[in-house]
Parts: C-alpha cells; sequence; structure tokens
C-alpha cells in the first residue's frame, strides 16, 4: 500500500520514486521538466498507485508510453501520439490516462461529418488526435484510455441506423409517376429544406410494375404512404379525359405517334387470352368497347387523351419520353475559294497592199486585216459640191460641204484590243506587233454560323437570285415575243442537317456550293458552280475539312506560218503565241458544336453580339474620310437582364417637365 505526498518534488524525482516502488525501468525525456505538488489522504494499492502516476502525468502535459518489453517511455503529450503506443479493441480498452491507440468502424454515419464533432471532444494540441479513413468509413483514435472510451461511447450512440426501411405501394388505377410528381410537389411546397433530412422520404417509381416505392422514418413513410393510397381511387367513369401541355414538342406531331403506340398496345391486348389474362386491368379496358381518343390544340399546344387509366398511364409514360428538350447543334463553317489566272499573248502581224502578209486572230490578237479596213474607211474623205437651181427667176446656189472622216469601224475594231499594240506602215507595207500580259486573282471567304435543333435542316444563302430565260413564245406575225424568266440563287449555300448520336458524336448531311455568273452567251448567262455533297461523322467540337484542289487548267495557242515561223527568232515574226494557265481552289471547314443547355446559347451570342460591337467601335473611331463629325450606328452593350418597356404613363412624364419647371421657363 502507498500514501504518496509530494510538495514542490522536481518531477524527475518523483519519477524515480515511482519507478522504484512499482520496479519499472523509465526513460524521461529531457524535456520533461517541472515541479509537482501532490497529496494523498487514502492508501492506494500497487494498481491505483499506477494510475495515480498516470494522472499526476497527464496533468502536467505528459505522458507515459509502454513498450513491449515492459520499460515506460515518459515524454511529451503531443509526442505520445506518434510514439509507439499500443492499439486497443473493445476486449481491452485501457483504462484512466494510459495512451492508447483505437480503430473504430463506423456503418451508419459518414466518418467525414462525424470526425469534426469528435474533435472538438479531444485535445488535438495535446496528445489527443483524431483522424478518419474515408474508403473504410473508419475512426482512428489516440490518446487517453478514458478519453478515447468516451469518444466510442460517443461514436456507438450516434451510430444507430434509423428506422430507413422500405415499403412498396403497389397502385392499381393512378399512374406511379404521376403520384410521385404529385407528392415530392407536396413536400417541396411545405419548406423540404427547413426539415431534417431524416425526417423527409424518399419516393421513387417503379413504372415497370407501376408502384411507389417510400423510404425514411416511419411517420413519414406512413404520411406517404396513406396519400398515395387516397390518390390511388378509381374514377367515376370506365375511363377518363386529361390534357397534357406541351413544352417542348409540337402538339400536331405527337399525335400520329401516340395514336400508333395505343393500336399497337390495343392489338397486342387482344392478340391472346394468356396475354390478356396476365394484363388483366387492360384487357377488361380493351373490351369494354370505348375508343381511344387523341387530339391536338394548336393554340396552346397541349393534348387532349381520352383513355383507359392503364392505357393513359402507357401514353403517358411515352409523351413525357418524348417532350424533352432536344439538344441543338452549332455548326461553324469556313469556305474559302482562291482562284488565280494567267495569260500571256504575243503576236506579230504584217501585211503588203499589193497582196501577201499575215493575219492571226488566237487569244486576245486583233487580225491585220480588220485594223487595216478600218484605217482605209477612216482615211476616205467624201469632197463636197456646189450646185446652182432657178427657183422663182432667181438663182439659188447649194453648196455641200466636205464630209468628215468615218472612224467608227476602226473604233469597233479597235475596242476589242487588250494590252499594247505598236504599228507602222512605210510605202504598201504594213506591220502591228501586240503583247499582252494578262493575271486575275479571286479570293471568297464567308464564315456562315448556322444553330439548328436535332435532325433539323438549316440553309443559309449569301448571294442574289439571278434571272435565266426558260422559254420564248412569239405571236403572230412573230411578233410580241414573251419569255418566260426563271430566278436562281447565286452565291456561297450551305443546306446541313445535324444528327446527335448516342454519346458526343454528330452526323453531318452536308450540301454546299458556291455558284458565280460566269458570261454571257449567245442564249443565255453561264453560270459557274462548285459544290459538295456528303454525310460525315465528327465529334463534338472537331473540324472537318471537305474539298481541295479543283482544276488546273494550262492551255498553249500557237498560230505560224509554216517554216517561216519555225526559224529561231526571226520566225516570232511570222506566228502569234497565247497561253492561259487557271488554278481553283475550293476548301471546307465545317465545326459542329452540340448545345444541350439553354445558358450555352446565351454564351455563344454574348460572343458574337461583341464580336460585331467591336467591329462597329473600330469604324467609330477610324470615322468616315470626308464626314469626320458623322457618328455611326453602335449596337448598346450586352445585357443579360431583361427590362421591360416603361408604361404610358411613366413615358409621357419624361417627356412632359413638371409645371412649375415649365412655369420658371416662362417667366
Amino acid at each position: 500500500m502507498y500514501s504518496p505526498n509530494f510538495k514542490g518534488t522536481d518531477i524527475n524525482e518523483f519519477i524515480n520514486i515511482v519507478g522504484m516502488n512499482l520496479k519499472k525501468t523509465i526513460i524521461v525525456d529531457p524535456q520533461v521538466r517541472g515541479r509537482i505538488n501532490v497529496r494523498s489522504y487514502e492508501m492506494l494499492n500497487e494498481k491505483q498507485y499506477y494510475q495515480f502516476f498516470l494522472n499526476v502525468l497527464e496533468v502536467y502535459s505528459f505522458a507515459v508510453v509502454e513498450m513491449e518489453n515492459g520499460v515506460l517511455k515518459v515524454v511529451r503529450n503531443k509526442d505520445a501520439k506518434t510514439s509507439n503506443i499500443p492499439v486497443v479493441t473493445d476486449d481491452a480498452p485501457g483504462q484512466g490516462d494510459e495512451m492508447v491507440t483505437r480503430v473504430v468502424q463506423v456503418r451508419n454515419v459518414s466518418v467525414r461529418e462525424l470526425a469534426p464533432l469528435l474533435r472538438q471532444f479531444s485535445n488535438q494540441a495535446g496528445g489527443g488526435h483524431v483522424v478518419n479513413y474515408d474508403p473504410s468509413n473508419v475512426i482512428m483514435m489516440t490518446g487517453p484510455a478514458a478519453v478515447v472510451n468516451r469518444l466510442v461511447d460517443i461514436i456507438q450512440r450516434v451510430d444507430k441506423a434509423g428506422d430507413q426501411e422500405l415499403e412498396i405501394v403497389k397502385l392499381q388505377y393512378a399512374s406511379a409517376p404521376e403520384i410521385v410528381r404529385i407528392l415530392e410537389s407536396i413536400y417541396k411546397s411545405q419548406g423540404r429544406a427547413e426539415q431534417p433530412d431524416f425526417l423527409v422520404p424518399r419516393i421513387v417509381a417503379d413504372e415497370r410494375t407501376n408502384s411507389v416505392i417510400v423510404s425514411g422514418e416511419l411517420q413519414a413513410r406512413q404520411r406517404v404512404i396513406e396519400l398515395a393510397k387516397r390518390l390511388d381511387s378509381e374514377l367515376q367513369t370506365s375511363g377518363n379525359t386529361r390534357v397534357f401541355y406541351l413544352k417542348y414538342a409540337k402538339a400536331e406531331e405527337l399525335v400520329p405517334v401516340l395514336k400508333g403506340v395505343s393500336e399497337s398496345i390495343v392489338a397486342e391486348v387482344q392478340g391472346g387470352s394468356g396475354a390478356a389474362g396476365a394484363q388483366g386491368g387492360r384487357s377488361a379496358a380493351a373490351n369494354s368497347g370505348r375508343s381511344i381518343s387523341i387530339e391536338a390544340h394548336a393554340d396552346s399546344n397541349s393534348l387532349v387523351i381520352t383513355a383507359q387509366p392503364d392505357m393513359m398511364r402507357s401514353l403517358e409514360e411515352v409523351l413525357r419520353q418524348l417532350d424533352i428538350r432536344r439538344a441543338q447543334v452549332l455548326v461553324e463553317a469556313i469556305i474559302v475559294e482562291v482562284f488565280e489566272g494567267d495569260g500571256t499573248d504575243f503576236g506579230v502581224q504584217w501585211l503588203n497592199a499589193n497582196g501577201g502578209g499575215t493575219n492571226f486572230n488566237n487569244g486576245n490578237t486583233i487580225p491585220i486585216i480588220n485594223v487595216a479596213g478600218g484605217a482605209a474607211v477612216a482615211s476616205q474623205v467624201t469632197r463636197g459640191s456646189t450646185t446652182t437651181t432657178i427657183v422663182e427667176g432667181r438663182e439659188v446656189i447649194t453648196t455641200v460641204p466636205d464630209s468628215n472622216r468615218d472612224y467608227s469601224a476602226l473604233a469597233n475594231v479597235l475596242s476589242g484590243l487588250n494590252g499594247a499594240m505598236v504599228g507602222f506602215y512605210n510605202g504598201n507595207w504594213a506591220a502591228i506587233l501586240q503583247a499582252v500580259r494578262t493575271s486575275t486573282n479571286s479570293n471568297v471567304l464567308a464564315t456562315p454560323h448556322i444553330t439548328t435543333m436535332d435532325n433539323q435542316e438549316a440553309f443559309f444563302l449569301v448571294g442574289q437570285e439571278v434571272p435565266v430565260i426558260t422559254g420564248s413564245t412569239t405571236g403572230s406575225n412573230n411578233t410580241n415575243p414573251f419569255q418566260q424568266v426563271d430566278r436562281q440563287e447565286v452565291g456561297i449555300k450551305l443546306k446541313v442537317t445535324p444528327q446527335i448520336n448516342e454519346g458526343d458524336a454528330v452526323q453531318l448531311t452536308i450540301e454546299q456550293e458556291v455558284s458565280s455568273i460566269g458570261g454571257a452567251t449567245a442564249v443565255d448567262i453561264t453560270i459557274n458552280k462548285r459544290e459538295i455533297k456528303t454525310t460525315v461523322m465528327a465529334d463534338d467540337g472537331a473540324t472537318v475539312v471537305l474539298g481541295g484542289l479543283i482544276d488546273e487548267d494550262v492551255q498553249e495557242s500557237e498560230s505560224k506560218v509554216p517554216i517561216l515561223g519555225d526559224i529561231p527568232i526571226l520566225g516570232h515574226l511570222f506566228k502569234s503565241t497565247s497561253v492561259t494557265k487557271q488554278k481553283r481552289n475550293l476548301m471546307v471547314f465545317i465545326k459542329a458544336t452540340i448545345v444541350r443547355e439553354g445558358s450555352a446559347i446565351s454564351g455563344i451570342s454574348k460572343t458574337k453580339y461583341n464580336y460585331i460591337r467591336a467591329e462597329q467601335l473600330k469604324r467609330e473611331e477610324e470615322g468616315i474620310r470626308l464626314m469626320p463629325n458623322t457618328r455611326q450606328v453602335v449596337l448598346p452593350e450586352w445585357d443579360d437582364s431583361l427590362t421591360l418597356p416603361p408604361t404610358f404613363d411613366d413615358y409621357m412624364n419624361k417627356q412632359q417637365p413638371p409645371a412649375g419647371i415649365e412655369q420658371g421657363k416662362q417667366d
């Protein structure tokens, strides 16, 4: 028996005395310092004396760690939790201020939510430590055995499964999804967020068995089950009529689908007695002779359906799955057409007045014969004449002046000149030299953006309608001709039909066309057309390239005098050469982006809106030449909020100033 009494004793001396009394080997940490004051008025046995030893050290923020060989270590509290302290179980939990570690399995509560509560009952700054491990849902605690056992007792009291049993309510007349919708609306309107979670029942509809599954506390379950049974009552008539207001689909388009589904169900029920027996309620409805009526009301976009309860449930389920928000597809296209054309013409022609010469008309070359003929006409001058006549006994003299030269024929010939022409004549000889180099480049760029619904065709056109003659009729005696004219679209056209497949893939049916007016012919105009028709598969946000090099045309034309045109260098005096080269490229880049939410459409629209507004601001900064003070129209800043227009009274009040202000202005 021991009667410990220490007053102002050094703690190391206290540890030595306890070690000698208990015959224990004790290792003291160098940081263990201080003096203690303690007195006992009763006799303690060896077990009580050891617990007294642990209590004193715990009060002075020290702890004892017992090793496997029986050696005791005295360390600071905060160092004890990382030492080799024993891991205890329910069979030997430890007692008093003995430092232990314990692992507790939690079965009904999340340790992530429970651990912060337990830390409030443990000295985390000292020897206490509480850690949760989510994958196994366990809590690991370190500290004095008395504190750890207290935390275990708290866990056992909290870790109790509530009365969260499941009950299934079989419905006979009502539709399970509709009953669930009504019950959830009731709890939502009663302020569900203000109730504890364990008092809020969970309600799920099983459409296959037309049942309602309820889980939760007993009282909450009973309220839901009682309300569901009251709603599951037979109607007064053998059928019912309901109005379904559609959110996304068109009522007219769903009528044929629902009628086909109802006819299939009736045919299935009437197919055999076995099937009729398995679906008793539906068989009775089918044999009752009542027809199913499905009508659409376009103004309110609703469906009016009259059918038996079981048939109504089937049609309602089909309607619920069809009336969904369909995804949209943003199709962004980049159409680039690059055209390059080069041509070179060079020719020499000569002529002799007595006969002989060369004459070429290939390429842009003007024949020398036509030039000589026009020059001959232009050089002729008609001399005037004088005529004397007797009129009423008087002599009248009429003079016709010389006529001017006629340059119309020469002008008509030279109007077809393209490039440079140099000519000369000397005596009976004349020659002309023609040379021209042409270069044509065009770059057509279009970036149309189209947003369309899934499986809906979208069409984009930037161009013009060109009149094309399709027929001609003349009247009697070939007078009053009548022509039939059709308008044909010419420009950049894009037609695309997207189809969203399972996942994030989009199938695109694309018809793309780039057309332009090529020129006039003897009959009508020619239209150049480049068209692509294809069906491709692309991932969401991926870019697909279509098109490529269309054609490259090189033509060489040479007209020459035999033998003489083959002479090196001098042969160019007896020939005319024309070379043309054309190259056309058309590239189409298509990018499809799936838009499933309305907020995404708003973000895309805002981006495009700000882009156009930035272009307008840039043009306003640059100004208009010769009109520097003219302000250009600029879009207002994007505003996501919806502002209603002012009322008539508010508008009139803003337009008319108050009476006092108006009177002051008059004074």
